[in-house]
């Protein structure tokens, strides 16, 4: 091999590495099953002056879904957290919504046009998603009655996914 071409390879290698190197710095800071979840108390969205927390929810299942209403994946799989949600969403279970990144404008249209009907918090700054570790919208983190982490998903959810992965979770508690 020339010198330019080992030159060539070893700058494709190091490119490589960086890259390597990049995607797993930025999964390291994700919660994972068993941590504990993040309570930062923040505005919900449309009740000016109102404000909650995961702590609020202490005793129940919580599926935190973070989403933003220009996350085309995030529109995508609203109406299927809104039938889960009416379907099992009560004493032991909810879905709470948490808009980050986002015009509280857009939003609230957003929660309009998908007739969502599970709570939703503000998180305009995105800081309460980084504490979860989220890399990208939508993201979900399914959180138990003593607000641990039990499942993370990257990425939408599905009507499947939620009946597959979820529901068994929060059925076995009840």
């Amino acid at each position: 091999m020339s010198a330019k071409g080992f030159a060539a390879f070893m700058g494709v290698l190091a490119v490589v590495a960086l890259l390597a190197f990049g995607v797993i710095a930025k999964g390291e800071g994700r919660v994972q099953p068993g941590d504990e979840a993040p309570v930062e108390s923040l505005p919900v969205l449309g009740e000016e002056g109102e404000f909650a927390s995961l702590a609020d929810y202490r005793g129940q299942w919580v599926l935190a879904n973070v989403w933003a209403s220009w996350c085309n994946p995030c529109r995508d799989e609203a109406p299927a957290l809104e039938r889960f949600f009416r379907r099992h969403g009560g004493e032991n279970f909810t879905v709470l919504g948490i808009d980050s990144r986002d015009a509280s404008d857009e939003a609230l249209e957003f929660v309009e046009e998908f007739g969502l009907t599970y709570p939703s918090v503000r998180d305009g700054s995105g800081d309460y998603a980084e504490a979860f570790g989220a890399t990208g919208v939508p993201e979900s983190f399914l959180i138990d009655p003593d607000g641990k982490v039990a499942a993370v998903w990257a990425g939408p959810v599905t009507e499947e996914s939620l009946q597959e992965q979820v529901l068994p979770l929060i059925s076995e508690a009840s």
